[in-house]
């Protein structure tokens, strides 16, 4: 072979080597994307399938109590563990009364913080508040409990004869806000609930309100609108599906609230019109009685709460996102 053939065969052969490499660097993008895409399924599947084990052992380990009353289970109030009688009337109303109370109050002050922040705060200021309603939420819950029951319970003591006097004598209302003054109660496991979930749902709304693009918020601002009337009729609109689904994270949260709830909601088993008056949450009563649970049908009826706390959240969740669903439809029909 001669000088010209050895070139030519060394040139061929570094073409191959180069095509090969070209090659082999356009195929590993889409076996990453390959592995990437299964690996985030496979995850997904996992979670799906860990939720679907809850709920089957759930069923499974509650199917004793939910066998021997029925649906009676679910409407009757009697919690009896001597004569082995049980009810989750009780604790069903008081879960979803004391959530109720928390977003009444959460609510309109989460949205009051994220629209200070994204609006009306300095720019300067904006960190240091941000970091103080992330803190919020970094607290564990027996804290907020702790802090509930010796340092709250005994203050907000002082101003229910207050509540009885003024709020007490509302005709129709009046009996929601009339009872003794213990500081403890219905009332009290709301507020805190709120005071939990504030952060979450302040979060999500200052995030969505502070990527509101800045062109619109100043188009309203030349037509003359206040600061009020441009969060009404253009971030809130804009908005609105990320903040429907940040009010139902911190509902979410209210729901499946436990430590705090079982320091100040005074876990008595009994119904009342009053707020004022102690009351129970479906968390609460479990973790205050499955040690104590000495029986069988006990147990089972204590996690039959469980199951019952498990669709009551996850109907919400579902609920939330067939309101987003309808929400965006319903943006895509307009655009």
């Amino acid at each position: 072979m001669n000088s010209s053939e050895a070139a030519a065969s060394g040139r061929s052969a570094l073409r191959r080597a180069s095509e090969q490499e070209s090659a082999a660097k356009a195929a590993s993008p889409f076996a990453a994307d390959f592995l990437f895409r299964k690996g985030t399924g496979f995850v997904a599947f996992i979670v799906a399938m860990s939720l679907l084990g809850i709920m089957i052992s759930l069923v499974a380990e509650g199917w004793q109590a939910l066998h021997a009353f029925g649906w009676k289970f679910l409407v009757t109030s009697t919690w009896d563990p001597v004569s082995n009688q049980f009810g989750a009337l009780v604790f069903i109303v008081g879960t979803l009364v004391s959530s109720a109370i928390a977003m009444v109050i959460a609510v309109p002050v989460s949205f009051g913080i994220a629209l200070f922040i994204s609006e009306l705060s300095p720019r300067w200021l904006r960190g240091p508040i941000s970091a103080v309603i992330e803190l919020l939420a970094a607290i564990p819950s027996i804290i907020y409990g702790m802090w509930g029951l010796l340092v709250f319970a005994p203050w907000f003591g002082n101003i229910e004869p207050w509540i009885n006097d003024h709020l007490g004598a509302i005709p129709v209302v009046g009996a929601l806000f009339q009872g003794p003054p213990m500081g403890i109660g219905m009332l009290t496991a709301g507020i805190v609930l709120a005071i939990m979930v504030i952060p979450f749902i302040a979060s999500v709304m200052r995030d969505v309100f502070l990527i509101t693009p800045q062109a619109l918020k100043e188009s309203a601002y030349a037509l003359g609108s206040t600061t009020w009337e441009v969060a009404r009729h253009v971030i809130l609109p804009y908005t609105r599906t990320a903040v429907t689904g940040g009010i139902f994270l911190g509902l979410g949260r209210a729901l499946g609230e436990t430590m705090a709830v079982t320091f100040i909601i005074g876990n008595a088993n009994n119904l009342s019109a009053s707020l004022l008056m102690p009351g129970a949450s479906i968390a609460s009563v479990i973790a205050n009685e499955f040690t104590e649970a000495t029986t069988s049908l006990y147990k089972s009826s204590l996690l039959a709460l469980g199951l019952i706390l498990f669709l009551i959240t996850l109907i919400v969740l579902v609920l939330a996102k067939l309101l987003l669903l309808r929400m965006q439809g319903l943006e895509g029909a307009k655009s």
